[in-house]
């Protein structure tokens, strides 16, 4: 699919990787919204890039549904979704204070993997909605998860069982809706530089990174941008998780 002329959408759009992919997919040429939470950059970022700011919580399920609406209706449309909202937390299974409390465990599968199939289900709703091109596509989810889905940290039993929820989606929903023209695929990126660990002294990060294979860093935003915008462009990238990650694998701790 090409990008330019094309609709689309960014939620987490404001700061980080969503905001990278906001902007390199207007440079692109496509009209962007951008889906965040208030307090943030995403006016500034809307502006910055001629696009439109939609404010919303993700695990508002209902207040989304509306929100999303609104930003199809001003764009005319809906070709790509980029969905990158998300965080976590640090607890283990079990700890000297006892199990893991279950309402932490099911606030992050909330947060990262059910908020995101409930935007997904409505994203290809919309996209389903529109023409299609002359290979008969529709449109293109990308979702995120990260390596923890795969070798997920001490600590991480709740953020990995939910990135591992968005690899897993992937290949099921590509099948479902492969009659209507949408691919889906997700991103599991490594460390990278946004949120906190954006503010880490530099003396921090070698350690952090020397599981990398190549390059010795963490990613940056751009480059999560940049697999974003080519999986809208191939459109034989589909049901799938892409690592980026350096040739990463996370140890135990």
């Amino acid at each position: 699919m090409e990008i330019q002329g094309k609709y689309a959408v960014v939620v987490g759009g404001a700061s980080g990787m969503g905001r990278a992919s906001a902007e390199m997919l207007a440079a692109h040429g496509a009209k962007v919204a951008i889906l965040d939470r208030p307090g943030g950059e995403g006016e500034k970022v809307a502006a910055e890039i001629g696009g439109s700011f939609f404010e919303g919580d993700i695990t508002d399920h209902t207040g989304i549904e509306e929100t999303l609406a609104a930003a199809v209706s001003e764009l005319g449309g809906l070709h790509i979704a980029v969905n990158t909202a998300g965080g976590g937390i640090a607890k283990r299974t079990l700890s000297k204070s006892g199990p893991h409390d279950l309402a932490a465990f099911t606030d992050v599968v909330n947060l990262n993997l059910i908020s995101t199939f409930n935007l997904n289900r409505l994203q290809a709703w919309h996209m389903s909605q529109g023409e299609a091109d002359e290979d008969g596509e529709r449109g293109v989810l990308v979702n995120t998860a990260s390596i923890a889905a795969f070798e997920g940290q001490i600590g991480q039993v709740a953020y990995s069982a939910a990135k591992a929820g968005i690899a897993g989606m992937a290949l099921t929903m590509a099948r479902d809706l492969g009659s209507v023209g949408v691919r889906v695929l997700a991103i599991a990126p490594s460390l990278f530089e946004t949120g906190a660990v954006k503010g880490l002294p530099a003396d921090m990060i070698p350690p952090l990174v020397e599981g990398n294979a190549f390059p010795k860093r963490m990613g940056r935003p751009e480059e999560y941008a940049k697999l974003a915008c080519s999986i809208v462009e191939n459109g034989m990238l589909n049901g799938q998780c892409l690592r980026l990650d350096a040739g990463m694998r996370f140890a135990p701790r």
